[in-house]
């Protein structure tokens, strides 16, 4: 008997423990975060491309459909990934961390391409720049996106810092999602990187109400993602950045 009720008591204690209770707020800040990731991306893609037969809009080029079906897949990997962190199937989660960065560089390659590609249909978004100027824009996505993965792949054996890398990698992603949702994209880049920024800020709230300080990769990194949508507007206009783009449409 007493056997028994020092077992209980002790698993009690293990249940209670700061470590374990650390780990049920994180379970819950990165699965929310994750789910609302998806929910970005569904919502401002369902008018082209989730729900495009109940929208009757146009038919999408081949190119842009494998590019929404590659940022999708990483969405839904990100969202399995998470999910086995939160059942506690790291083994799992690590195999598929293999899949995760094969399918980043394709995202990447495909990513240019159907920039370079919608720079040459003369695409931009409604009320925006010219369309070199916007280039600037998805362009920049695909440098902020695999150095955030890359570091997060290189930091995959710190569980706190991966974890930290990977959820930004994806905010990096988001930009294009909230700028097709009409209240937030009607305001431009600044209603856009907002959206994404605002999501940094509740990473570093989180870190700081939790931790006591912001953890250095959700500071550094997040600092990184905002400098990159500074950099991307700033440069987008000059005459080099202007001369680049005239030569990709060539």
């Amino acid at each position: 008997m007493g056997v028994a009720v020092g077992a209980a008591s002790a698993t009690r204690v293990l249940v209670d423990s700061p470590h374990a209770r650390a780990w049920r707020r994180d379970r819950r800040f990165f699965t929310g975060m994750a789910l609302l990731a998806a929910l970005a991306v569904f919502v401002g893609f369902a008018p082209t491309y989730y729900l495009k037969a109940t929208f009757a809009t146009p038919a999408l080029r081949p190119l842009f459909h494998l590019h929404g079906a590659l940022f999708t897949s990483w969405i839904v990997l990100f969202l399995v990934q998470t999910a086995l962190v939160a059942a506690r199937r790291v083994d799992i989660h690590r195999r598929l961390g293999v899949a995760g960065g094969v399918l980043a560089a394709t995202m990447i390659a495909v990513g240019l391409t159907a920039a370079i590609d919608g720079l040459r249909r003369g695409l931009t978004i409604p009320g925006g720049p010219p369309p070199p100027t916007f280039f600037a824009i998805p362009f920049f996505d695909m440098v902020a996106f695999p150095s955030l993965v890359g570091a997060g792949l290189y930091f995959r054996r710190r569980s706190e810092t991966h974890k930290r890398l990977m959820l930004l990698a994806t905010f990096a992603l988001l930009p294009a999602a909230f700028a097709r949702i009409p209240p937030i994209g009607s305001l431009g880049p600044p209603g856009f990187f907002g959206a994404v920024d605002l999501l940094v800020i509740a990473g570093w709230a989180y870190d700081r109400v939790t931790r006591g300080r912001i953890h250095p990769a959700f500071l550094w990194g997040g600092l990184f993602l905002i400098a990159s949508q500074v950099l991307r507007l700033m440069i987008g206009a000059t005459p080099a950045w202007l001369a680049f783009a005239a030569w990709l449409m060539r």
